[in-house]
């Protein structure tokens, strides 16, 4: 029996492992895109940090490109789709709503590694346009449509006052876009670090007073 049961534990322990390995790779390439950057981190980079060879990464990645979009849609896009479905189950108030989008998106990019691939994009559209546009479609455009979405939700039901929508939505992340790039640009060399919690308590309340209608309060 035991000359049975060994070659199928083995065959399911390697089952196992060759499930887990996309999750591995793309682990090890967050922590090399945020600390060489997209240009000059290599596929045996990758590798090295995830302890497989170079050829196992081409088994599940066309090439670093599309590492770069599967780390992208795996960190991203799960957190995206969370927060549109809290958003459409949301009944309380659009205030409420807002802030809490804008805080899941906050904490999020909390994350130095996870912060670095905005950073990234920035940096090196110019060189990887394709990627510009990726980030754009998978990520920008599907988070300003929640926000806006609740924008347009608030002044519905008469909690905001007309506004542009989607123009707005823009500006309720980009302080917080600023935060993310200042926090892992100039900390180092701030003689006061930047609190967060103080700098979200400021725009949240500018924020929610500009989109208050006339007479009151927000």
């Amino acid at each position: 029996m035991s000359h049975v049961a060994e070659p199928v534990k083995h065959a399911r322990s390697w089952t196992r492992r060759k499930q887990a390995r996309p999750g591995e790779i793309l682990e090890a390439a967050l922590s090399v895109f945020a600390e060489k950057g997209f240009a000059a981190a290599r596929m045996e980079d990758i590798a090295a940090r995830a302890g497989v060879t170079k050829g196992t990464i081409y088994l599940y990645f066309q090439n670093k490109e599309d590492v770069f979009k599967s780390l992208a849609r795996e960190i991203v896009g799960n957190r995206l789709a969370s927060a549109t479905k809290q958003m459409h189950d949301y009944t309380g108030p659009a205030r409420e709503l807002l802030i809490r989008l804008l805080q899941t998106i906050d904490n999020f990019l909390s994350d130095r590694e996870r912060a670095m691939l905005p950073k990234i994009i920035i940096a090196e559209s110019g060189n990887f346009p394709e990627l510009a546009r990726f980030w754009r479609a998978e990520v920008i455009d599907k988070a300003l449509a929640m926000v806006s979405g609740t924008i347009k939700r608030g002044i519905e039901r008469g909690e905001f006052r007309p506004v542009d929508p989607e123009y707005t939505a823009k500006l309720c992340v980009a302080p917080i876009m600023l935060g993310v790039i200042w926090r892992n640009t100039f900390s180092a060399i701030d003689p006061v670090s930047l609190d967060n919690e103080k700098f979200l308590a400021m725009h949240f309340d500018i924020l929610l007073k500009g989109l208050a209608p006339e007479g009151k309060k927000p």
